[in-house]
């Protein structure tokens, strides 16, 4: 596995870029005399009797920046702008169109975007980041260098910390979001964070602590581990997930099996944090998913066991963790067979017309742009994949502002050097990242 994020060397604690530059300057005042415009401006004093004329207006310091020329992507699913442009106030989306067709307010801070693609910030359904306050900051900080808004940790957050973090607007840091602790059977040496429960009448409990502590989801395991250890049976999963909607709270199910995604789907579940991994996915799960449209899907592909060039992350990381990368990077026929598997089950499910987010598990702050390449070797088209990695996981994680590019909206977009539509990979071509309207350090 690569190292995570908070082992980064390089990191920045403030922004210090601005998306407004202020006008300042000094503007003579003049007096003019009681006679017509067309006569000499008087230096002289008025006279005692007569009353000052008032100075000429200033107008005050613009807080808005018109981007202009780029194509946008939306995020939306409707067809890029090609020639674009977009208008920022403080922290949000005023107006997006073609350019030269929107009024730009005087005093505004123009940027020039010729060339430029912009796409909407990524949303990663799908997370486990540190626990302690200074090394989670640090996390959401390097998420936010490679263009991610908002991250979602699942079911691995005991303590305070994350709820804190949660609540704070901190500058240039991804937003969080929580499952606090999540539920599974009994899983002895792996980890004890999650509640272990045999019985339905602790499933409820367990629901009830984590509803208590408000956390954003309930997370569940049903998986055996390759046999290891007992998993949830529909009784129990049946439960918590009964009592999760009876707080008005959804689950997210880590699976492995058709069988078990067939209970959960059949229990409720509303959404799964892994596809099917097992076998190719049938026709009655697949009925069951378009039963329930409201399901997402986060696929969570595995490695896809082919050589690939890292060398896109020179300069982001050490060259050490580069080398390592890349030396792991290379064909591996057996990983191929697992990948391909879940491939084709996304596949099948994306043409069926499941809701697919983008979630990575685990702590790679780039991983994303990883997971977004996989999508589209899996068959994916590119604008289905940004619109997962966006609007999507917006709407999945109840962020009313994110994951598109519109008029109302939170100011967070990526602006890159050339076009994902035409290859997906071009995400990783980072130019600027803007969240809430201000530009993310990148340099630092």
């Amino acid at each position: 596995m690569p190292q995570t994020a908070a082992q980064f060397t390089r990191r920045t604690f403030s922004t210090i870029f601005s998306t407004s530059r202020f006008r300042i300057g000094l503007l003579s005042m003049f007096l003019l005399t009681a006679c017509s415009q067309q006569e000499p401006l008087q230096t002289a004093a008025p006279a005692a009797d007569q009353a000052p004329v008032a100075a000429a207006a200033v107008a005050p310091p613009s807080n808005v920046t018109v981007f202009e020329g780029a194509r946008i992507i939306t995020g939306d699913t409707s067809a890029p702008i090609e020639n674009g442009m977009f208008i920022v106030e403080n922290d949000r989306f005023v107006a997006v169109g073609a350019n030269g067709t929107l009024d730009v307010p005087t005093g505004a801070t123009r940027v020039d975007l010729n060339g430029a693609t912009v796409m909407p910030t990524i949303i990663d359904t799908h997370v486990h980041l540190s626990r302690e306050r200074e090394p989670l900051i640090s996390d959401l900080r390097n998420r936010a260098y490679f263009g991610v808004s908002a991250a979602m940790s699942l079911g691995q957050d005991d303590g305070e910390v994350p709820f804190q973090v949660r609540s704070e607007n901190i500058p240039g840091v991804a937003v969080y979001r929580t499952a606090g602790r999540g539920i599974t059977a009994p899983e002895p040496g792996r980890t004890e964070i999650p509640y272990w429960i045999t019985t339905p009448e602790e499933a409820r409990a367990a629901v009830e602590a984590e509803a208590v502590v408000g956390v954003d989801i309930i997370k569940i395991w049903v998986d055996d581990r390759n046999g290891q250890f007992a998993k949830l049976t529909p009784e129990l999963y049946g439960a918590v997930i009964d009592e999760a909607h009876a707080n008005n709270l959804r689950v997210v199910a880590h699976i492995f099996s058709l069988e078990d995604a067939k209970g959960l789907l059949s229990a409720g579940v509303d959404a799964f944090a892994h596809g099917i991994r097992d076998t190719d996915i049938d026709d009655e799960v697949v009925a069951l998913f378009k039963a329930r449209p409201a399901v997402v899907l986060g696929p969570n592909l595995p490695d896809r066991g082919v050589a690939v060039d890292m060398s896109w992350l020179r300069g982001s990381i050490p060259d050490e963790q580069l080398q390592q990368l890349q030396d792991a990077a290379t064909d591996r026929p057996e990983v191929q067979q697992v990948h391909n598997i879940q491939a084709r089950n996304l596949a099948r499910l994306n043409a069926e017309g499941v809701r697919i987010v983008l979630g990575t598990d685990g702590n790679t702050p780039w991983a994303p742009h990883i997971e977004m390449a996989d999508m589209v070797a899996a068959g994916m088209m590119p604008a289905e994949v940004i619109t997962a990695a966006t609007r999507n996981g917006a709407e999945y994680m109840r962020l009313d502002d994110k994951g598109t590019i519109a008029g109302g909206k939170s100011a967070d977009f990526i602006v890159l050097d050339a076009n994902p539509l035409d290859d997906i990979t071009n995400t990783r071509r980072i130019r600027n990242v803007y969240l809430r309207g201000e530009l993310v350090d990148r340099e630092g």
